[in-house]
């Protein structure tokens, strides 16, 4: 019998058969209450939308992570992509708050697929992403989407002491310049470092962007190269830049937290001892990953499970 737990769960973007799959693997069995097991519990990561647009499996996840999540056999925290559905579909002041662009309707047309011509079931969805706290402490470990920032969350713990958005704060939360962006922005999407005028890179979908995403777990690095996750691309002498003193650090002695978002490739393993990414690109050819936890502090290569 395995020994009580919280299996962590990374993004699965739409790919309802996996997540069968690694929940079988896991020992959960379905029941008239959802997956389920004995004496453990899921914890899923969020972005459990969008990508796979040929798979349309969107309802069927949902389905399956909702009642979970309802009768108790797991919890989640927020995703960016749910965080963006709530901004696409939520009028304020007369616009939305996620614009429609081509851009963003393509980034959400997965989810379109399956739910634009059935309003009752997007709502249901849309109060379930609701439901979602941007962070969670459980019994000795930590799940963000994507960047652990202590001082970002306790500013939101002032606004939302659940961590749950309410239309108010989304509306907030999506304003450039306001805190509350700031900190959505971060603990969603992780910490981006602004580059020097004139250095660029491609992202993983194409895009052009003019800042890079940083390591934030990286505790002894000095200059931006060493944490840059620009995917390989080229950041010029922006790499030998110091690293901006406000970066958020994780000390080696706070308890074991785990992310997604970051789109990790090749065989699972710890980012450090206390710190781990459970997205393992599902949505691109690779692998859904969990994390088999168990009360360990340090965290284990041999814990890390897929199918």
């Amino acid at each position: 019998m395995d020994q009580a737990g919280y299996d962590i769960i990374g993004d699965i973007h739409g790919h309802a058969d996996e997540l069968i799959k690694l929940l079988t693997h896991l020992g959960y069995r379905e029941s008239t209450t959802g997956f389920c097991h004995p004496h453990r519990k899921v914890v899923f990561v969020g972005d459990f939308i969008d990508r796979g647009e040929h798979l349309r499996q969107h309802q069927t996840l949902l389905q399956i992570v909702m009642a979970m999540v309802k009768n108790g056999h797991a919890c989640s925290v927020m995703g960016n992509h749910e965080f963006n559905a709530l901004a696409f579909h939520t009028l304020y002041n007369g616009e939305y708050l996620r614009p429609r662009t081509d851009k963003n309707i393509r980034q959400h047309q997965a989810f379109l697929n399956e739910f634009e011509h059935l309003p009752e079931q997007k709502q249901e969805v849309l109060e379930f992403f609701y439901s979602l706290p941007l962070w969670l402490e459980l019994d000795g470990i930590r799940v963000v989407h994507a960047c652990w920032d202590a001082a970002l969350i306790e500013f939101m713990r002032t606004r939302c002491p659940d961590g749950r958005l309410d239309p108010a704060l989304l509306a907030e939360a999506s304003t450039r310049g306001e805190k509350a962006y700031l900190a959505v922005e971060r603990l969603l999407k992780g910490v981006e470092v602004a580059l020097p005028d004139g250095i660029r890179f491609r992202d993983k979908d194409g895009h052009s962007r003019d800042a890079v995403r940083v390591q934030w777990w990286q505790q002894h690095a000095r200059q931006l190269g060493e944490v840059a996750l620009s995917e390989g691309s080229d950041i010029g002498h922006a790499a030998s830049l110091p690293l901006p003193a406000n970066l958020p650090c994780y000390p080696a002695d706070q308890p074991p937290c785990f992310v997604g978002h970051y789109w990790m490739t090749g065989t699972p393993r710890p980012l450090t001892e206390n710190v781990a990414c459970l997205d393992y690109s599902v949505a691109k050819g690779g692998k859904l990953v969990a994390y088999r936890w168990s009360g360990e502090t340090t965290l284990l290569q041999a814990h890390f499970v897929y199918c």
